[in-house]
């Protein structure tokens, strides 16, 4: 072969593996975009997508009825830690869960439409799974990550032709996934949203800085529930949003909806929604096997 014939080769064969590569990046980019995580009764797993309207905003409850008056508080965080050990002893009877998580998250300061997962989680070892419901420019897209497989990596397949490759391993500690999230998939799910509610609680009756409690019964998603609502004093560093709310299911104990509303930007202003997570149509202990976490 003449100089100038190999030459001609090597080029293409470059321009190949070059051609490869940036396909290649192109699609973990791609991946990495659109992965949003969690971004929290026995039964059957839903299988279809939900109605196109997703559970109405939660409403209190008819009190015409007079209320008994409940005996007088040592703290305004006794109601609340009451409940929180309550959803604590109840979570140990849970083996594994199906919901539908309903989810949004304020991203540059806006807070978008809701995403809507199938969300499967075990809880020893700790497994979750989502599959993608709405938007439907992410219906069809899984996420799956097990403690303690995969060397620690979430497993992904993303939605529409990037899926067709399978699913791929990605890192959690990815800065990339943070700018889709403000959560990571290890604090996703019931148990850790106890637990890290639990832990903020018991430092705030320590504190002695939380300026008001209120606890009143609401229904959301045809379920009873105690919402427990706490504002916090100023913008110091020490907590990271002015108001949270928790709504705790009255039959199960555990939470099912969550809501998080930045520092007001003037006085009397309740502040912006910024984060909110509905644990909906939740089933408990419906035995999930190792099939639906091995992908």
């Amino acid at each position: 072969m003449s100089t100038t014939r190999k030459a001609e080769a090597f080029a293409v064969l470059t321009e190949a593996r070059v051609g490869h590569r940036r396909s290649a990046r192109w699609w973990y980019t791609a991946a990495v975009g659109v992965v949003g995580l969690v971004l929290l009764g026995a039964g059957q797993p839903p299988t279809s997508a939900p109605p196109g309207a997703g559970p109405s905003a939660p409403r209190p409850m008819d009190q015409t009825a007079a209320p008994t008056a409940p005996a007088p508080a040592a703290s305004p965080m006794d109601e609340p830690a009451r409940l929180i050990r309550e959803a604590q002893q109840a979570y140990k009877n849970v083996r594994d869960y199906t919901c539908l998580l309903i989810k949004s998250e304020s991203m540059n300061g806006k807070l978008p439409p809701e995403s809507v997962m199938e969300m499967k989680v075990r809880v020893q070892p700790f497994s979750i799974y989502l599959r993608w419901l709405r938007p439907s420019s992410d219906a069809g897209q899984e996420v799956c990550y097990v403690a303690g497989r995969n060397d620690g990596k979430i497993r992904v397949h993303p939605s529409g032709v990037l899926g067709a490759v399978g699913f791929v391993s990605l890192d959690p500690s990815d800065p990339r996934l943070r700018k889709a999230s403000r959560r990571s998939i290890n604090e996703a799910g019931i148990g850790n949203t106890i637990e890290r509610f639990a832990r903020a609680w018991e430092d705030e009756e320590k504190r002695k800085l939380t300026t008001g409690v209120r606890v009143a019964e609401y229904e959301y998603n045809r379920r009873r529930c105690m919402r427990v609502e706490t504002v916090h004093p100023a913008n110091d560093g020490h907590f990271l949003y002015y108001r949270d709310v928790v709504y705790f299911d009255k039959e199960t104990h555990l939470p099912i909806r969550l809501e998080f509303y930045d520092w007001p930007r003037r006085q009397g202003d309740p502040g912006q929604l910024v984060e909110v997570y509905n644990f909906a149509n939740m089933r408990l202990n419906v035995g999930l096997t190792d099939d639906v976490f091995n992908r």
